[in-house]
């Protein structure tokens, strides 16, 4: 296929944090407000004057500093978010959120409030994040926001955090959902018109750019993806890729490179959830509104309740459906304390209840030491494809038969 156009220039601006986007806006007197949760709404961010930026440690090599503050036992985003601010990676931040998600971000971001990993009145705030989505628990999570967030981006920085400004956040927000959310309804195609590596590219950039400077650039990639002409060829075989956090397209590249073909991705910071529209209503508190919105998309395991737990299930069959693929990957960070069980049971349960092919696999951060991971999807992808070749062929038998 044709390459797009804005490709390469996505690209060079995920090998940095502080990218020439953010610059740009910090230039313009715009505030960096950093964040690495779901939970943490990122439309919440881009009040005002305001800007959300999700927290990435892109081309991350040794984390020894950072393991001597944490521990060998943590997760590797939070060992190389850690890193990368004492190297000075994240002055530009004027506030760090984050949602009590985990302890080991929870000391993550400890560390970056002692060591005052920002600029000028930089501050942190974490959000104690309920189990459940019933509506105490939307309540609990609105006064928190409200407090923790709101509250205090108006405090330090003076930020317009009213009824209007949160509309007009949402607007922005909904304009950049719809974009992405058309240009990966096209991986449904039997001969897609884009890779799964250049969707993570797209989606990826929404997450680490301020939106108001890339939205034109994606409406134009949406249109040119509209006529771009596919190669007919099809993947050996379709993939979605479930698990924690995932913010190297390099992941994804390698996956393509071993004969799959990513149709679907259900992980943090991904798109689904994470580029959904926000319905608001006239007559309805719009903080309400986006808190019980993001508690009822979420899909991350630390929520508890049954309703929660079983639909996790579901919700990864009806989009393999959806996107027609032919097995499953769970992932997860190494030490991720939520995902280590999630990936264990889901991947049996889809094997066995659902019979959904599905593998689970552990990673580091980087896709540096990646021999092993691309090892196992060829192995993958292999026995998907034995799999298509004994059902047709038993397919094949029983029309005979029926003759």
């Amino acid at each position: 296929m044709k390459d797009l156009k804005h490709l390469y220039y996505f690209e060079n601006l995920l090998q940095d944090a502080h990218n020439d986007l953010v610059k740009q806006a910090c230039d313009e007197g715009k505030l960096a407000i950093g964040y690495t949760c779901y939970h943490i709404p990122e439309v919440l961010l881009n009040l005002d004057n305001c800007f959300s930026v999700r927290l990435r440690a892109p081309r991350s090599g040794a984390v020894d500093i950072a393991t001597y503050y944490l521990s060998s036992y943590l997760c590797g985003y939070c060992k190389a978010l850690l890193e990368r601010g004492i190297e000075g990676g994240y002055n530009f931040l004027s506030a760090f959120m984050a949602g009590e998600t985990c302890s080991e971000m929870n000391r993550c971001v400890e560390h970056f409030d002692i060591l005052k990993l920002g600029t000028g009145k930089f501050f942190t705030s974490i959000i104690d994040m309920p189990f459940k989505t019933d509506e105490h628990c939307i309540q609990q999570y609105k006064d928190q926001l409200k407090t923790k967030v709101l509250d205090k981006l108006h405090e330090v920085y003076g930020v317009d955090v009213s009824s209007d400004a949160i509309r007009k956040a949402v607007e922005i927000h909904n304009e950049v959902c719809k974009i992405i959310t058309e240009i990966g309804e096209f991986r449904k195609e039997e001969y897609p018109r884009i890779t799964g590596y250049e969707y993570h590219i797209l989606n990826l950039v929404t997450y680490a750019c301020p939106k108001y400077l890339i939205v034109d650039k994606l409406r134009e990639t949406l249109e040119e993806i509209k006529t771009r002409v596919p190669d007919k060829k099809k993947p050996r075989a379709r993939i979605a890729v479930v698990g924690s956090e995932m913010d190297d397209a390099d992941f994804t590249k390698l996956m393509e490179d071993s004969g799959a073909y990513v149709c679907f991705d259900r992980y943090c910071f991904g798109s689904t959830p994470g580029r959904e529209v926000i319905e608001l209503k006239d007559d309805e508190d719009p903080l309400y509104t986006i808190c019980k919105h993001y508690m009822k998309t979420s899909q991350c395991p630390r929520y508890m309740e049954q309703a929660k737990v079983h639909g996790r299930k579901q919700f990864v069959a009806d989009k393999v459906k959806e996107f027609k693929a032919d097995g499953v990957v769970y992932e997860q960070l190494k030490f991720c304390e939520f995902w280590g069980y999630e990936r264990a049971l889901a991947s049996y349960i889809m094997n066995n209840e659902y019979n959904i092919p599905s593998i689970a696999i552990d990673r580091q951060y980087t896709a540096s030491a990646s021999g092993q991971l691309r090892t196992r999807i060829q192995a993958f992808v292999e026995s998907l494809e034995i799999k298509k070749i004994q059902k047709n062929k038993k397919a094949k038998e029983n029309n005979e038969e029926a003759k």
